[in-house]
């Protein structure tokens, strides 16, 4: 190669870019969908997540700049990542699992560690929701072992871990993964977990609606009643825009459900006060299985006969029959699911 051909290669290559303020709108409206999350409805967060996936798509195929086509396969990873946990809100298994998967993918070839260790996290938990318990825990494991990952990061991953553990009976490893996840020194920060946040995040309040789920599948009905609490209080404290409403429906009706195993229906009814007000379009998957747990338990023979416990059944069947994951799911069996 002649320096006249050098020069020329590296001018087509030069002119082959886009506008860094474009990648700059790109990663903004990432970070508003990311942040937004936990407050839309699963479908409308689809088709705003989809739309952006596929547009970063379009200015990859524009650029030629290596550090133009890093920024956007990673921005294309965060996207697939939401799609992720999207697809599972809205009960489609599958197809979160392959986009969990194609995140991972992004997150490996671009060396972003974060990406690589957040789209492991979303693949353990579908795990055990979906019944492959060793495969959750593997995926967990796996998920801890990245360099790079800040305080936020580790929090997220040693809750999901803790539940995979449950799943498998070592109810030890259970405890221990959601002591680390209390003690984390959140000091220590990272791209995605921290800068963009929202539902790349973990707060308090979401920690303790985790923990209040791994009590209750290791049978500790005081300490998922205590965690469950916490979690709606700490959900108070922020502004009425910014509350989730998954983490509000789910420690509600965890509440509800430790309440039930202590004989305190009229207890479990206020608790699934907070849960009715949920509207239909954000009746999630983890919102809908919870919701199922309690139905099952309320359809024992202690409580036939009795009022309020046939009430609180009707109003589950009827709140979960017109959820998203009922009405556009793929018919998974839900309510065989423990969440």
């Amino acid at each position: 190669m002649t320096a006249r051909d050098a020069h020329e290669s590296a001018d087509a290559t030069a002119s082959a870019t886009i506008s860094d303020n474009t990648i700059d709108e790109l990663r903004d409206r990432m970070t508003s969908l990311a942040r937004r999350y936990p407050v839309l409805a699963p479908a409308i967060a689809w088709q705003e997540g989809n739309d952006l996936f596929r547009e970063i798509e379009r200015h990859r195929d524009r650029t030629q700049a290596p550090i133009q086509q890093q920024a956007l396969m990673i921005l294309n990873g965060q996207a697939a990542a939401l799609l992720s946990v999207t697809a599972f809100d809205l009960g489609y298994f599958v197809p979160a699992r392959t986009l969990a998967r194609t995140a991972a993918l992004f997150g490996e070839t671009t060396r972003f560690t974060p990406l690589q260790a957040y789209a492991d996290g979303t693949m353990a938990y579908i795990a055990y929701h979906t019944g492959a318990t060793s495969e959750a825990v593997a995926k967990a494991r796996r998920a801890l072992s990245y360099n790079g990952l800040g305080g936020i990061a580790l929090r997220r991953l040693h809750a999901i871990a803790a539940r995979a553990y449950v799943h498998i009976g070592d109810t030890e490893s259970a405890q221990r993964s959601i002591q680390l996840s209390d003690d984390l020194d959140l000091a220590s920060r990272d791209e995605l977990h921290d800068d963009v946040g929202g539902e790349f995040g973990f707060p308090k309040e979401r920690l303790a609606m985790s923990n209040s789920s791994t009590a209750l599948l290791m049978g500790d009905m005081e300490r998922a009643e205590t965690e469950a609490s916490r979690a709606l209080a700490l959900l108070a404290r922020r502004p009425q825009g910014d509350q989730s409403t998954d983490v509000r429906a789910g420690a509600a009706a965890d509440l509800a459900y430790a309440r039930l195993h202590g004989g305190d229906v009229d207890g479990a009814a206020e608790a699934l006060a907070l849960m009715w007000e949920v509207p239909v379009e954000q009746r999630n998957t983890g919102i809908v299985v919870r919701a199922a747990r309690v139905g099952r338990h309320l359809a024992q023979p202690q409580y036939h006969g009795s009022a309020l416990p046939a009430e609180l059944r009707e109003r589950i069947e009827d709140f979960t029959r017109v959820s998203p994951p009922y009405q556009l799911g793929p018919g998974v069996p839900l309510l065989a699911i423990e969440a």
